[in-house]
């Protein structure tokens, strides 16, 4: 493959970051079901480009990448709820879905670039 660990992937990398980010905005949440599913999803998105990138194909990379796409929509999916719930401002959902739309579009360009040249 075109990268030699996947800590070098900037979409790894800025998943990463958003997980952080995540855990941080959601520190006082006392809805403790949320809080566990946007964290959960939020380190899903990282943890399957990672796991996709060590399994040493590409069909099985491409696999996992579908998987952290999938995450990063429940995660903006949540997001949305959270904001209507009263969890987050409309100032950080607005942040967190621009980022997540962000990822999923490096996550849709990494697949595109795994598909074989015809």
């Amino acid at each position: 493959m075109a990268y030699s660990s996947f800590e070098k992937l900037e979409v790894w990398q800025k998943a990463c970051r958003l997980a952080v980010k995540v855990y941080k905005v959601l520190d006082g949440c006392k809805d403790y079901g949320l809080k566990d599913q946007m964290t959960r999803a939020g380190i899903s998105i990282a943890s399957n480009i990672a796991e996709g990138a060590e399994r040493g194909s590409s069909a099985e990379f491409k696999r996992f990448l579908h998987i952290a796409k999938g995450s990063a929509a429940e995660l903006r999916t949540q997001v949305y709820i959270a904001h209507r719930v009263e969890t987050i401002t409309a100032q950080t959902q607005e942040e967190l879905v621009v980022e997540l739309k962000s990822i999923s579009s490096m996550i849709h360009a990494l697949i595109k670039s795994l598909k074989p040249k015809t």
